[in-house]
């Protein structure tokens, strides 16, 4: 264990109540690393980042400017009596990267502004090409992107097998794929009636220029139509000039899917029309996004693009000479852009070497940020920290071990020693031993989790926790916790993933057994997000022709999550891919799909709960359906607060109050709907309740509830573990869910 260092002095907390801390007051050290432990949900995050650093970030707001303020996010003023001795404070928290695939390592690292200024100040031109300008080198900027495909580095076209699969189908059934499902196709599919084409024939027997004309024109002729008639019908009805039901706009197949894939902002009919595109290497750039004069502009041999695709250990081979002042008669022919080429790589090589020390020499500058797990991510920012060389700085971070092998966890503590070492303190949420084991001083938050939690069992210096019996991370982190044996199965059968071929993975082949827990494991950066978390996920879901269950919607942009740069080829599946029947994901993206989500409602315990109040005698016999107890619709829902239960006074240059709803009183639902109960509890207990306490209440509606324990234990008869159990059925917003 280590030693406890000489401190610089003491923060000093009292009566925190944030989330659900219990009057919590403690002492902590600063100049120092500080760990924060106790099982996922007993309150260290809330301690940590919505005690100390809310606090934190408050006191240095009311610094600036009032106007400046509003520029922002304000978390709010922490439950907390007082704190003193708290230093500024950095957040480093875990989350996943920008949902742009335009949003890469460059780009998070500042790297990017750099190599730009690099090329602009110091790179070799044509003769007789004029200087492009710093922005001239971004393919996120007008003056930089290739004007042919928007600085995306692939153009994407339709062809007719493309929307068109089964051309023995026809055009009544649904031969163009491509079109809209529902009203939208038919719409189409009653305006080529109204055209007087034959909808009732297979495709392939469609003359050729009738099947071009349907698919690529760029037409939008405006003609009657008469949804309900038969095709002849139709005819006689346009021959007469007969009332039309309305007037239809047609819209051939190619100009729907591109129209809808470049403005549609719903993820599901960005993906669908997406099926119907063919990508390929824009014919202009070469998949290099810019303008041809960025590309014209070299430095060490190489155009932006070139060296933007280099691993960043080898950017740091190639550009240290330059840092050194090397002898290449720049000198004496241009002194100016010598010394501005010998500043910049001196700043590159400097911020380049710390990310070589947290171990991520492997990635490139142009490596989008969707593609990076979130531990990499973090270190991306750590690692900008680490450069700054701020002093008497409190950093907060979030777990920054997750997604670390062990081999790279050395690394990490380095730089956290480096910028204790620096004068700064740190505060790290963690569970990872090996970072415990190296702090200065341990905080251990508990018992439980939720309002089993909240209490600070053990505040000094490591060694001490090991007297602390109701500790759960003293058992582990001592070693008296034993260990269950394990018996590893016996695989059922085994699927065969080949040719997989993204990022750093080169026509590899693997075997995973089915029936088994399988765990992936490498050191970070190794490729093991890679192959499960995109290539098999992705090719497993396409052959069952499902998305991933359980996987949020991506943002518009994060679609794709290739780079331009990668050579992506399609995997192959093999051996006893029939035995898989459906493919669930579950990864660190955030479960609610809306503000409104919660644990009842992304569980779908909820819709049976509401059915059980919707039969309560009452219920029948004013005529509620389940609807009525819905906190989203209008009808049993508070309408003051539209079913939030609270209402935000907004502030203006101050952060916004959020106070229980003065209507509702926080319950949500209109008293109508509260005269309802089951078994004695109105809708809004229930969402009041924890996990634990609903197991019980629905213990005997096996038929009608879908045991709510089965979330947080498993299922029957096994121990619930974790924060769910702990949390109420209507806890926060699903999106604000802790990872565990």
């Amino acid at each position: 264990m280590a030693t406890p260092p000489e401190f610089s002095g003491f923060v000093e907390v009292r009566g925190a109540r944030e989330h659900n801390l219990k009057e919590v007051s403690l002492r902590v050290p600063r100049g120092a690393l500080v760990v924060f432990t106790g099982v996922s949900g007993s309150g260290k995050s809330s301690l940590a980042f919505g005690t100390l650093y809310a606090e934190a970030q408050r006191r240095y707001l009311e610094s600036v400017s009032p106007y400046a303020r509003r520029l922002f996010h304000q978390v709010g003023a922490p439950d907390v009596d007082a704190i003193e001795g708290l230093p500024p404070a950095v957040a480093l928290q875990q989350q996943r990267g920008a949902p742009t695939a335009r949003s890469s390592v460059g780009s998070v690292t500042t790297l990017s502004n750099l190599v730009r200024m690099l090329y602009s100040r110091a790179g070799t031109y044509p003769p007789g090409q004029g200087i492009v300008y710093a922005e001239g080198f971004s393919p996120n900027t007008p003056e930089g992107a290739c004007p042919n495909c928007h600085g995306q580095g692939r153009v994407y076209e339709v062809t007719e097998a493309s929307m068109v699969p089964d051309p023995s189908l026809t055009i009544r059934e649904r031969a163009i794929a491509a079109w809209p499902l529902a009203w939208g196709g038919q719409n189409q599919r009653d305006i080529l009636v109204s055209l007087g084409i034959d909808v009732d024939v297979p495709w392939r027997e469609l003359p050729r220029e009738t099947r071009e004309w349907i698919l690529f024109t760029d037409e939008q002729p405006v003609v009657p139509v008469y949804p309900g008639l038969s095709p002849a019908e139709t005819r006689r009805a346009v021959k007469r000039k007969l009332e039309p039901s309305y007037m239809g706009t047609f819209s051939s197949a190619r100009r729907h899917v591109l129209h809808t894939f470049t403005t549609t902002e719903s993820a599901a009919m960005r993906r669908r029309v997406q099926t119907y595109m063919i990508a390929a290497e824009c014919p202009v750039c070469h998949g290099k996004r810019l303008r041809p004069e960025a590309l014209a502009v070299r430095f060490a041999g190489v155009d932006i693009t070139e060296f933007s695709r280099l691993p960043l250990s080898q950017v740091a081979t190639l550009t240290r000479p330059y840092a050194d002042g090397v002898e290449d008669g720049l000198a004496q022919q241009h002194p100016e852009q010598a010394l501005a080429r010998q500043r910049l790589t001196e700043d590159l090589v400097a911020r380049l070497d710390v990310l070589l020390d947290l171990g991520l020499g492997y990635l490139h500058l142009e490596r989008s940020t969707p593609t990076l797990s979130p531990g990499e991510l973090q270190r991306l920012r750590l690692a900008t920290q680490l450069y700054s060389n701020l002093f008497g700085v409190v950093y907060v971070l979030d777990e920054p071990s997750a997604g670390l092998h062990p081999a790279d966890t050395e690394a990490l503590l380095s730089a956290l020693n480096g910028l204790k070492a620096a004068g700064n303190s740190l505060f790290v949420v963690e569970h990872d031993l090996t970072v415990v084991r190296r702090a200065d001083w341990l905080v251990d938050v508990g018992p439980g989790a939720g309002n089993q939690g909240g209490e600070v069992l053990y505040s000094g210096p490591p060694d001490g926790l090991r007297e602390i019996r109701s500790s759960q991370t003293a058992r582990y982190l001592f070693g008296t916790e034993p260990q269950d044996e394990h018996r590893p199965r016996t695989p059922t059968g085994w699927l065969e993933l080949s040719g997989v071929t993204r990022h750093n993975l080169r026509d590899l082949t693997v075997r995973f057994p089915l029936g088994v827990l399988t765990s992936v494991t490498g050191v970070s950066g190794s490729g093991k997000s890679t192959l499960v978390s995109q290539v098999l996920a992705e090719t497993l879901a396409a052959h069952l022709g499902q998305g991933a269950e359980g996987e949020a919607d991506p943002s518009p942009g994060e679609d794709d999550l290739t780079d331009a740069s990668d050579d992506v080829s399609p995997a192959r599946l093999g051996e006893d891919v029939a035995a898989v029947a459906r493919l669930v994901r579950v990864d660190q993206r955030p479960i609610g799909r809306t503000p409104r989500s919660n644990m009842a409602t992304y569980t779908g315990l909820f819709d049976h709960v509401r059915r059980l109040f919707a039969g309560a005698p009452l219920a029948r016999e004013r005529g509620y359906t389940a609807g009525r107890f819905s906190f989203n619709v209008k009808g049993g829902r508070c309408e003051h607060c539209q079913g939030e239960g609270w209402v935000m006074v907004e502030l203006l240059f101050l952060p916004s109050v959020y106070a229980p709803c003065p209507v509702c009183h926080g319950t949500r639902y209109n008293d109508e709907t509260l005269d309802v109960r089951y078994r004695d509890r109105t809708i809004a207990e229930v969402l009041g309740m924890t996990v634990d306490t609903a197991w019980d209440f629905f213990r005997d509606d096996v038929g009608g509830v879908p045991q709510p324990g089965h979330a947080a234990r498993g299922g029957p008869g096994v121990p619930a573990a974790g924060a769910a159990r702990h949390r109420t059925l209507g806890w926060r917003s699903a999106a604000h869910q802790t990872r565990h």
